[in-house]
């Protein structure tokens, strides 16, 4: 029966959706992570009958076929780009960006790496860092002698120091953002790396154009809808169950037949 290959194909579908769903809740929490969402579409279908042919000849077509369904597939697992809610910390180095636009990364081996996590802090040369060490782009090294550091909304950093002198600009914080944030590859660590289907990156000033702003002291939080998630995950568990209980019917009717057989 193709009702069995066609119920499991829902299954699988549901147990995919369930996956994404629950990778969602576990990162509740996690600074700047984007919410993925499941997107299925049907499969292939069987024509048992064409519409639009005359079933004899000189009579009028047929208006409706018979197309027989094989099933869904999972085409995507899209991620949604919508920004989170902004908290604050008041730590020096927490930068959230309100808006669009991401920070760029020099990752591991000095690959151009792009993340909105802006937790950085200073390694022991006083570059800024994130969290696992990697260099923010463009670098900016925050002198030892200063007492404070003031980021401003268009991202240039400013130290001040104890002799009372105005501050002093050390350097300037770049964004940048793409054609399409949906194509961009995500790689763990709050990272992501740009792909043909993101486009080229477009680096320009916080503030400016279609760049958002930077938030010193503030951090991006998640942007997992607690209560719509748990909706998803009841109707993913709905569907599952009612995809295992259609290969339960189709095995009873196949059961059936086997004993009026015998």
């Amino acid at each position: 029966m193709k009702a069995l290959a066609i119920a499991a194909t829902g299954m699988s579908a549901q147990q995919k959706n369930l996956e994404v769903i629950s990778n969602n809740i576990a990162n509740m929490s996690t600074t700047a992570y984007k919410a993925s969402r499941a997107e299925f579409s049907d499969l292939l279908y069987q024509v048992d009958r064409a519409a639009g042919v005359s079933n004899r000849g000189g009579a009028a077509p047929v208006p409706e076929g018979i197309q027989q369904g094989l099933g869904v597939k999972t085409a995507a697992v899209r991620k949604l780009h919508a920004q989170g809610a902004l908290t604050q910390t008041n730590n020096t180095f927490d930068l959230a960006i309100d808006g669009e636009g991401w920070f760029e990364i020099s990752g591991p081996d000095g690959e151009a790496l792009y993340t909105r996590a802006g937790a950085f802090n200073t390694n022991g040369e006083g570059a800024l860092v994130t969290l696992d060490g990697y260099e923010v782009q463009p670098g900016i090294t925050i002198p030892q002698e200063a007492v404070k550091i003031t980021v401003n909304e268009s991202g240039e950093v400013f130290a001040t120091y104890a002799d009372g002198n105005a501050p002093t600009s050390i350097g300037q914080l770049s964004l940048t953002n793409f054609v399409n944030d949906a194509g961009l590859k995500a790689i763990g660590g709050n990272l992501f790396r740009e792909t043909e289907a993101s486009g080229a990156p477009n680096t320009g000033v916080a503030g400016e154009g279609a760049f958002g702003v930077i938030r010193q002291g503030y951090l991006e939080s998640a942007n997992v809808d607690p209560v719509k998630e748990i909706t998803s995950l009841i109707s993913a568990q709905r569907g599952y169950e009612m995809n295992s209980k259609v290969i339960q019917a189709a095995d009873d009717m196949a059961g059936t037949v086997s004993k009026g057989i015998r």
